[in-house]
Order: C-alpha cells, then structure tokens, then sequence
C-alpha cells in the first residue's frame, strides 16, 4: 500500500506541474486549482510514504520519476521537444533510482 501511496503522489505532483504550466502564472482560475490540489495530494501522500520507506530512496523515486513525467507530459501536451540527451538523462535518472533500491528499503 505505502508504494501505491507513493505512485499516487507522483501521479499527483506530475498533474500539478503540468497544471502549472496551463495556469499561465496562476491567471486562469481552474488550472491554478489544479495545481493547489496536486501538490497538496502529492505532499500528503509523500509523508505517508515516508512512514515506511527510508527518505532518501523515496524522495530519489519520487523527484525523478516526477522530472521524468513532467518532461514526458510536456511532450505530450505542450508539444516540447525531448532530445536524445533528454531522454538519456531519464535514464541515468532511472539507473539512479534502481541503484538507491538495491542499496536496501527500511521498515
């Protein structure tokens, strides 16, 4: 349950920066309720995770795979370019986080 919670956060906080984006500098009233929503979802979940994961391998998961899913949804819905460096960086990221794992999950 503690990493669906924290899926859920990253989920959240990817939807609340792609929201960010759409808010235009927090002009346009629904998508700057968005973001207050994602953020403070993503928030709450993430201290709920970190009741049984150790902070330094949630906080890796959960800021990479949100720099990940940001990028990504900015391809998808602003029509940003990723280049290949990009996408490299995405998976140094992921190797990052698969390395923080195999050190070992407390609790």
């Amino acid at each position: 349950m503690t990493w669906f919670l924290l899926a859920i956060a990253i989920a959240a906080e990817i939807a609340g920066t792609l929201l960010l984006k759409r808010s235009d500098g927090f002009t346009k009233l629904w998508p700057s309720i968005g973001v207050l929503v994602g953020y403070l979802t993503a928030f709450a979940l993430l201290s709920q995770s970190l009741k049984k994961i150790d902070v330094g391998i949630t906080y890796a998961i959960w800021s990479g795979f949100g720099i990940i899913g940001a990028a990504v949804g900015g391809a998808i819905f602003f029509n940003q370019h990723l280049t290949r460096l990009n996408l490299i960086g995405m998976a140094i990221i992921i190797g990052g986080v698969v390395i923080m794992n195999a050190g070992g999950v407390s609790h």
